[in-house]
């Protein structure tokens, strides 16, 4: 089996660790053993510049896992939307009217829907391939998020670079380690059975430290400054 996935995570973190604006959203293709990425791409956002509401969030991965599966021709495109793993295409009024969500998760839905339901609906009549709603019960879609954690902190240091330091806070349970040439990634959860990534970047001349988060239990923080 083989999935795309997709999802945005790291933030930039004003001086009480509380979160600015999302930075990137990755999108991922995972294969069997599924630890891993085969591939990556990413979409930056301006974290300082950003709508929180989750629209944003959405249709950024919603775009961006539709580009990497036109590419790859996966059998399935996962998302992060805890909808119950319904197919996109089948997201009009009445179904999300009929949803166990938030009275604002319907307002969000209903509103994306005008675009990104036909849009599904048309790349599965091309290519027949489902995008599914089916949320953190995903191994691709957390997988996408330690990528997205991954391409954050790749920003940071390019940001530190030209600014001088910056701090970001990581997607939940997952730590980085920078070196010379390469960024790698891993979930802290024992549960999820060492699911990591990797990848290139250019980190000569910069400085790291990774902490916990003081204020928000289970979210690392990272800030990485110029030397």
């Amino acid at each position: 089996m083989r999935i795309v996935s997709a999802d945005t995570g790291g933030a930039v973190l004003d001086g009480a660790y509380e979160p600015i604006g999302l930075i990137a959203t990755a999108a991922v293709l995972i294969e069997k053993p599924f630890k891993t990425a085969t591939m990556s791409i990413v979409k930056y956002a301006d974290p300082f510049n950003y709508d929180l509401s989750g629209r944003e969030a959405i249709k950024d991965e919603v775009f961006l896992a539709i580009k990497l599966a036109k590419k790859v021709k996966p059998d399935v495109i996962h998302l992060d939307s805890s909808l119950g793993g319904i197919e996109l295409r089948k997201l009009d009024d009445p179904t999300i009217d009929a949803l166990r969500i938030s009275d604002r998760g319907k307002a969000i839905w209903h509103e994306l829907s005008k675009d990104l339901q036909p849009l599904a609906k048309r790349f599965w009549e091309d290519t027949g391939i489902e995008i599914l709603a089916i949320g953190k019960d995903s191994v691709a879609v957390r997988i996408a998020e330690i990528y997205a954690g991954i391409y954050s902190a790749k920003w940071a240091i390019e940001y530190a670079r030209e600014e001088g330091s910056i701090r970001i806070g990581l997607p939940r349970y997952m730590k980085v380690e920078i070196h010379e040439s390469r960024i790698y990634g891993e979930s802290l959860d024992p549960r999820e059975g060492g699911l990591y990534g990797e990848i290139e970047s250019n980190n000569e001349g910069i400085g790291w430290e990774l902490y916990p988060n003081p204020v928000a239990r289970t979210f690392m923080v990272l800030e990485v400054w110029r030397e």
